[in-house]
């Protein structure tokens, strides 16, 4: 089957979960992933997880399975969402929770605070800003919380909140992933920043 992906560590190391094939799904790629997670090692293990435009699962399923407490997905696509819903009873990740939602009415919800964000928005629809500017402005984000943001090679990342400060990043063909971090607000203030 063309449509799956495997899992690269933890509890459910090998195992292959399935995604549909929506238009714009682009799933990392294990060499992506497997760079990600190494440099995210310190920080999985009982981490609260929002992984937002979920589409295959791939990241937050990852995170699971390395040892994040809780992980919630949150993607619109009601075929996606099924294989996601298969994936989550498949695995038995009681940990993982699936919100069937637009990401931008999820955001400007109820907000919990989350140590790790994983933010891999469909290209070409120039909603970086928007997402990010709302998990900054709406209480979504832990002091010092990650953020995983993988989009277009080319596009710059010059208009992220003033708070957050660049600590990895690469290329993969056309796509750039970059890991990113929330500054405390008492580190912002101090620093000019809000």
């Amino acid at each position: 089957m063309s449509n799956q992906i495997r899992i690269i560590g933890g509890e459910w190391r090998s195992r292959h979960i399935v995604f549909d094939d929506a238009p714009g799904l682009r799933p990392t790629p294990s060499r992506v992933r497997e760079t990600l997670f190494n440099w995210l090692q310190a920080d999985i293990l009982h981490s609260r997880c929002l992984d937002l435009y979920a589409g295959s699962g791939a990241l937050g399923l990852e995170a699971a399975s390395r040892g994040a407490r809780q992980v919630v997905q949150v993607e619109n696509n009601p075929a996606s969402c099924q294989k996601l819903r298969e994936n989550i009873a498949k695995l038995a990740a009681a940990q993982v929770k699936l919100v069937q939602q637009d990401v931008s009415h999820f955001l400007n919800g109820s907000a919990q605070p989350f140590d790790l964000v994983f933010l891999d928005p469909p290209f070409g629809q120039g909603l970086i800003w928007q997402t990010c500017k709302l998990l900054d402005d709406k209480g979504w984000l832990a002091a010092y919380a990650k953020i995983y943001l993988e989009c277009e090679r080319n596009r710059p990342l010059d208009d992220l909140p003033a708070d957050w400060s660049l600590l990895k990043a690469k290329t993969a063909g056309e796509v750039s992933y970059n890991l990113l971090q929330k500054q405390s607000d008492t580190f912002a203030a101090a620093n000019g920043l809000k």
